[in-house]
């Protein structure tokens, strides 16, 4: 049985989420906030657009919204956006930078904050039309409302990970020797379409043997043979929320070694889970991942043997998003974050073990998404 779809963010999220930003603008006195086709103006207004040469944003001043867009595009950008609006639009031979700085002094507005995933022409533009206006970085604003999910999105992740679990499951039963990575990505791609996820496989990587030893892989297809280490790290998306959950485990018999990396992973994971508590830095989880690498001989820096990124990164919108659980952030964990924890350990040019799963925080703890890997033989229990 498929897992039931939960409802997507509603109008009056999206209204609620405009009205926080609205505050936190006030708050820090700046007039307007200018957002780009991109996840930013997603999560806020629930529009999703490709970011492409045309500027097609929002304008969000501290009382009112007002979508910018090319006059051509007008009918699909009605169609499409989902709060209370105003719109501006331009034509081909006129400059979108004019019109914003024309609609801040036509309110008499003196400062804008700007999305951070702006390409640079816009800024660059921008500071020429709006050379009267002060410019900052709306990277804050934003990012300190989209760090701390709802109910709802909670729940559209917690499906997405069932989904891509399920899938990893499907696969682990799909896989035999000869195989080839393409053929298990295809089928992974496939399941992850007939669960319901919103395009198939958002990525995948699947590795065998050496190739575990490279993070994100390296380019080739190669085969699988009998008593081989399989590693695959993939996810989707639903309404746009992402999943993202590595398995690493083996066919047949691999080296003890193998098997003791193995462990030593899993309690890594473990306890940067257990470090997981409200008010705590996020650069102390990574921390406790490292402690336990150190203790048993590997490297708690990001020399090899050991392990050579961060022990997990924000998820959302974006499959990677602030804050991370890295050294240098000090963000205090707060109910509602998201975040994989996955301290992989690479030993090079022989093998890598990276065990993935995610959780969000609660009021007095973390809590997983989905259980982490029962063992190395048996990933499913």
């Amino acid at each position: 049985m498929y897992p039931v779809k939960p409802a997507k963010i509603n109008q009056q999220e999206f209204s609620d989420r405009v009205a926080l930003l609205q505050a936190s603008m006030r708050s820090v006195e700046v007039d307007a906030v200018l957002l780009v086709a991109g996840s930013n103006m997603r999560y806020l207004t629930g529009f999703n657009w490709q970011l492409t040469e045309r500027l097609v944003g929002a304008l969000i001043t501290q009382s009112d919204t007002i979508y910018i867009c090319p006059k051509f595009e007008e009918s699909a950008m009605r169609a499409a956006v989902r709060v209370e609006h105003e719109f501006a639009f331009w034509q081909e031979h006129e400059s979108p930078t004019d019109l914003v700085a024309n609609l801040l002094k036509a309110k008499n507005l003196t400062s804008l904050a700007i999305d951070a995933n702006s390409p640079f022409w816009l800024f660059e533009r921008l500071q020429k039309s709006c050379h009267d206006i002060a410019i900052t970085s709306a990277t804050g604003l934003v990012g300190d409302l989209r760090a701390c999910k709802s109910e709802n999105e909670l729940a559209l992740i917690r499906h997405a990970m069932q989904l891509t679990l399920k899938a990893h499951q499907q696969a682990f039963e799909f896989i035999r020797p000869g195989m080839r990575t393409s053929e298990i990505s295809k089928f992974i791609d496939e399941t992850h379409r007939k669960l319901g996820a919103d395009n198939g496989s958002y990525f995948c990587a699947v590795q065998f043997n050496e190739g575990t030893s490279h993070p994100h892989g390296v380019p080739g297809d190669p085969q699988l043979t009998d008593n081989s280490l399989i590693l695959i790290d993939t996810g989707c998306q639903v309404d746009g929320y992402h999943s993202d959950i590595t398995r690493t485990y083996c066919i047949g018999k691999v080296p003890q070694k193998i098997h003791d990396i193995w462990h030593i992973e899993k309690e890594a994971q473990q306890a940067a889970f257990d470090a997981a508590k409200p008010g705590v830095p996020c650069e102390n989880v990574d921390y406790a991942a490292r402690q336990v690498l150190h203790k048993h001989g590997l490297s708690a820096d990001y020399e090899l043997p050991g392990l050579p990124h961060r022990t997990g990164h924000g998820l959302g919108l974006e499959i990677h998003e602030a804050p991370y659980l890295v050294r240098g952030d000090k963000t205090p964990l707060a109910k509602g974050m998201c975040f994989s924890n996955e301290p992989m350990i690479v030993v090079p040019n022989q093998f890598g073990v990276r065990l993935e799963d995610h959780f969000y925080m609660d009021d007095d703890a973390a809590q997983w998404f989905t259980q982490p890997q029962h063992s190395i033989e048996r990933p499913f229990g």
